[in-house]
């Protein structure tokens, strides 16, 4: 083997290796520890009791430094107007929700979800449920 094709060779390995680096460390291994940041409306509690009732296998921690991940997020609710009421027969709420899962080791962003929920039955817990849900997915997938 001459000099150029080993050469060849070890960059492709060591690009192939960066790249398994790299895709490892978007995991979030189960029973990570995760911080839930103050979002507007408290739509932290919802997400945390969501993550609680869709078994996600992490483990929640109050204290931002005992953590490995942080999730921020926002949401945004917006009540039936009477014009849906009306034209419609639904008093019930449009929602959106957006979280990010960060790893606070690499500062990288390792997971997005977000939801819009036009016609939402039970307000705010379902957006948080669908976050809970994906985000459990992901964490079982292991990517």
């Amino acid at each position: 083997m001459n000099r150029k094709m080993f050469s060849l060779i070890a960059l492709l390995l060591l690009a192939t290796l960066n790249g398994f680096a790299q895709e490892t460390t978007k995991a979030i291994p189960a029973g990570a520890k995760v911080f839930i940041n103050p979002m507007k409306d408290e739509y932290e509690k919802f997400l945390t009791d969501a993550l609680k009732v869709k078994k996600v296998p992490l483990e929640i921690v109050t204290d931002k430094s005992q953590a490995d991940f942080e999730i921020t997020g926002t949401s945004e609710s917006k009540k039936a107007g009477a014009a849906k009421i009306i034209m419609m027969g639904s008093w019930r709420s449009s929602e959106q929700a957006s979280i990010t899962v960060t790893n606070l080791k690499t500062g990288e962003s390792v997971w997005a979800y977000s939801v819009n929920k036009s016609d939402s039955a039970h307000g705010k817990r379902s957006t948080a449920e669908a976050c809970a849900k994906h985000l459990k997915e992901k964490i079982e997938k292991g990517k």
